[in-house]
């Protein structure tokens, strides 16, 4: 090196070392959208399998009243690690609302069971 100038062959030394930090970095970014993509759906996914089994105890229990029904709702929601959001019980068909949270990813389902029309 004379004056400041990389002259002959050795005047790219280096450029691989930031084309591999380049990569890495986009590599990181691709690896964190994938992992975030991941909780949302087990978010969604979690919410409705509460809300399914939630709305299928509400319509099994429809005969003890509507709070009873509601209760069984909450409580198999719950255990499948979310909240119950809102219950509605008209006559034999039940319809809820459940809420899970995964990370920062929360996901609201509605879910109806009862006999078929």
């Amino acid at each position: 090196m004379r004056g400041g100038v990389w002259r002959g062959p050795d005047r790219d030394r280096g450029a691989a070392t930031v084309w591999v930090a380049v990569v890495m970095a986009v590599l990181c970014v691709v690896c964190g959208a994938v992992l975030a993509m991941g909780q949302a759906v087990v978010a969604r996914h979690r919410a409705g399998g509460a809300a399914d089994l939630a709305a299928l105890a509400a319509a099994d229990r429809w005969a003890a009243g509507a709070s009873a029904a509601c209760a069984g709702a909450g409580r198999v929601a719950r255990e499948q690690g979310a909240r119950l959001v809102r219950c509605v019980v008209r006559g034999d068909v039940s319809e809820v609302t459940a809420a899970a949270s995964v990370g920062a990813f929360s996901a609201e389902v509605r879910s109806r069971a009862g006999p078929p029309s």
